[in-house]
């Protein structure tokens, strides 16, 4: 179809527009470059857990609830579900749960020390996992045995980098491990497993034995409570909905009688609102965050398969923006090769093998690009993505894309080109360059709409954040250092505390892992008023245990009654609450001496919080109950500073810690950092639509720069005689300019109802949001409008200061 003779031409024409080439080819890698990036990230989203042996036939129990009008979706399942499954169900291969909840001592994190001794080392990535968890995702094993790693009680499974940390260059089953300086439960490996793969949704390197283990006496056993995520491996040809179906007779069977037995008035109702799914685990990494791990969103790869279409679209715009501007200078050419005999279908050939030219130069220029602006990409995505370079399929599939999309941007432009009638064109009767700019004009609309739209979305999605981070949370979370891994001190934390208490840069100090941030324990519960748990449907509520000074330290305010006291000894059956669950408790307004119960014993209410956020304050519905009774819960201590000065401040508190745990070091955080951190998603929402935003500007000005320097080529004439008759710069300028701006005039138009309607959609996922203000529409308008004519300026200034003579000569 195409011969070597076409290509040689066509990289002459490249090589004769320099300016012209260079624009086409850099905007065309642009656009490139972020699909490329772009599809390295779907395809990696698109990748999780489709390595295990058994993937097609892994999944993972979810239920359906009713919690008071409430609906959900859970996938945390009672204990003693996983055995009735295995035994009940013949569908059922094998079943396995795994348990990393913090809220229980030993899974989330540890301070972690050999048996040999050294330091005691932090780590994460603890979970309590059965034996059938191995066998279900067909985990290979470095050392030991696959099907017995976890069969013994007090045993645990090792990643083989912690591994390689730990005991380099030695098999270290059978090793002793202790956990928190806990010497009366010491851990012994049972074997070291393949890390998991980072496109997994399991991230675990220490999996603790579930065998022998009871997180409380008879917990093994009750189907209340909520803790475990069960996965399964289904027999061959399973029918699915049919198993589905078959999992409603566990309500009736199991769970109903538990309900009834603990006094639940609604427990028909809460049975009935139970219905049992089953998740593929193909599918989970993408599913909505019902599990407290780190998950991908499907909303992120269609906006990104969205923004990689646009961004191309783009690019292609100003390739035929280009091609059909530079028609004049071409016209001639086409009327002559006609004149000599060549045909019609010649001349298509000719720009597409152009075209093509100028996608396969585009695409290898994009590849360098791409592999440069890949760390940033992945410090924006949150991702270690690396190209695959050594893959069988990159080569062919880079070509053959810059193939389909050389020959669909070159479509047009060849069609239209080798339209043009012999006769017109060497009378000098035609001029479509600059005449007939009716889908020019469509084209750079469309481009500055799409620009327009995504700066919009910046501004607002920017205001969001600062609003959500500034707003008044019910707590003061700034000058508030985190203290974690206290648990190692035992006994003596009260007195590290004190101590603590006692240095001039501290205000204040509190005992608690129950934190309003991110990453700290978290209890739900449910609640009653005291007599009423037969007769009233349940309350849900966060139940937390906090000392004496835990709300001073938080900054946070009684709204009634009075704060824990260690001197009142009957403060150990007290209880303080927030404002919204003395609301939906309906305990009136002076709650304060009210008693209510949550299954274990009957608290009365000595205090009424002010509702503070606990959550992130997207996809809820206002401030859940909380509850909190006086204890210790030890792994953190927070700590109010009295003084920014951080060089004083952090030694002194080291001090302290060196005196209780010298072979450990400390490990501390500030609390704005973690509540700035529940919001990463949608900081980083705001990074990706200002990235695009400006690359869609970037390219969308290189084809109006290349754009206005054609039109003012076209007109050269036209302003040669217009200076001669007196035209001023400025009168040229403006001339020149006017008919770009009326057309990002028409783009602000047709771009802020779209992003009203996006970003108003956008906004109903938080419980507290800006309004979309005027002024946003006003500042993207006036940005699009200043870039554009900064882009056209430099060559309406160049062409009116051109000298008059050289544009005429010739004429006459």
């Amino acid at each position: 179809m195409f011969t070597k003779n076409y290509f040689k031409i066509a990289a002459r024409q490249l090589m004769k527009q320099k300016m012209y080439s260079a624009i086409k080819i850099g905007g065309f890698a642009l656009g490139i470059a972020a699909c490329l990036l772009i599809a390295l990230f779907i395809r990696d989203e698109l990748s999780y857990d489709r390595s295990y042996p058994n993937a097609d036939r892994i999944y993972r129990l979810a239920h359906e609830y009713d919690d008071n009008g409430k609906a959900g979706m859970s996938v945390f399942c009672p204990a003693p579900l996983a055995g009735v499954l295995k035994t009940h169900f013949p569908e059922v291969e094998k079943s396995g749960r795994i348990m990393a909840s913090p809220l229980f001592e030993g899974a989330g994190s540890n301070q972690m020390k050999k048996e040999e001794g050294g330091q005691s080392i932090y780590e994460e990535g603890f979970a309590y996992a059965d034996q059938d968890v191995l066998d279900i995702f067909g985990i290979h094993m470095v050392y030991g045995d696959a099907t017995h790693a976890l069969d013994e009680p007090n045993t645990m499974v090792l990643s083989r980098r912690k591994a390689d940390k730990y005991f380099p260059g030695e098999n270290p089953v059978g090793k002793i491990i202790y956990l928190n300086n806990n010497r009366k439960n010491p851990y012994k490996i049972g074997g070291v497993m393949d890390d998991f793969p980072s496109n997994s949704h399991l991230q675990f390197d220490f999996l603790l034995t579930m065998k022998g283990k009871e997180l409380w006496p008879g917990e093994q056993t009750y189907w209340v409570t909520t803790n475990y995520r069960i996965y399964v491996l289904l027999k061959p040809g399973t029918d699915i909905a049919g198993f589905e179906s078959k999992l409603t007779s566990i309500n009736k069977q199991y769970l109903l009688p538990s309900l009834t037995a603990e006094g639940f008035k609604d427990a028909n109702r809460m049975v009935a609102s139970n219905i049992f799914h089953v998740e593929p685990v193909k599918s989970i990494h993408l599913a909505a965050d019902r599990d407290g791990l780190q998950h991908g969103d499907m909303r992120f790869v269609w906006l990104f398969g969205g923004i990689a279409f646009f961004i191309l679209f783009i690019a292609c715009i100003n390739f035929i923006n280009l091609a059909t501007a530079k028609s004049a200078s071409r016209a001639r050419e086409v009327g002559l090769r006609k004149v000599i005999g060549s045909y019609r279908i010649d001349l298509i050939r000719q720009f597409l093998a152009e075209s093509l030219l100028f996608s396969v130069l585009s695409f290898a220029l994009a590849l360098v690009v791409a592999w440069l602006l890949l760390p940033y990409f992945n410090s924006l995505t949150s991702k270690s993505l690396v190209f695959p370079w050594t893959a069988w399929w990159l080569a062919p599939v880079l070509l053959v894309s810059s193939v389909i999309v050389g020959i669909l941007a070159g479509l047009y432009p060849s069609f239209y080109l080798s339209s043009f009638k012999p006769i017109q064109v060497l009378k000098g009767q035609l001029s479509l360059g600059s005449k007939n700019a009716g889908l020019r004009s469509f084209l750079v609309v469309f481009q500055f709409t799409t620009s327009i739209v995504l700066i919009i979305g910046t501004i607002i999605i920017y205001t969001q954040v600062q609003y959500i981070l500034h707003k008044k949370t019910g707590f003061d979370k700034d000058q508030v250092l985190l203290i974690q891994g206290t648990n190692a001190m035992g006994e003596e934390i009260r007195t590290f505390k004190k101590e603590l208490q006692r240095l001039p840069q501290v205000r204040d100090a509190s005992i608690g892992d129950y934190l309003p941030i991110d990453g700290t324990k978290r209890d739900g519960n449910y609640f009653f008023k005291e007599g009423r748990t037969n007769i009233d449907d349940h309350v849900s509520g966060q139940f937390w245990v906090v000392d004496e000074d835990y709300l001073p330290t938080m900054g946070m305010r009684l709204v009634d009654g009075r704060n824990f006291s260690r001197q009142m000894a009957t403060d150990t059956q007290a209880i303080i609450i927030n404002q919204s669950l003395a609301t939906r408790l309906n305990l009136g307004d002076h709650p304060v001496g009210k008693r209510i119960t949550n299954g274990d014993g009957i608290r009365t209410v000595i205090g009424v919080v002010e509702n503070f956020d606990f959550e992130t304050v997207h996809g809820r519905e206002g401030i859940e109950g909380v509850s909190m009774i006086l204890g210790i819960s030890p792994s953190i201590v927070s700590v109010k500073l009295n003084s920014a000065d951080m060089k004083s401040v952090i030694p002194a508190i080291t001090g302290v810690w060196k005196k209780f745990v010298p072979d450990q070091p400390i490990r501390y955080t500030f609390m704005d950092e973690g509540f700035a951190k529940m919001y990463e998603d949608v900081q980083r929402m705001g990074k990706i639509f200002t990235s695009f935003a400006v690359l869609a500007i970037i390219i969308a000005c290189l084809g109006l720069f290349a754009l206005s320097a054609f039109m003012a080529e076209q007109r050269s004439k036209e302003i040669g005689i217009r200076k001669v008759l007196g035209a001023s710069i400025a009168g040229i300028t403006s001339m020149m300019a006017k008919d770009f701006v009326r057309l990002v005039f028409i783009s602000i138009l047709i771009a802020t109802p779209v992003a009203w309607w996006a970003m108003s959609k956008w906004l109903q996922d938080f419980s507290y949001r800006v309004p979309i203000s005027g002024w946003v529409f006003v500042a993207a308008g006036g940005a699009a409008i200043l870039i554009a004519i900064l882009t056209v300026s430099f060559q309406s200034v160049k062409a009116a200061t051109a000298n008059p003579v050289e544009s005429l000569r010739g004429e006459g």
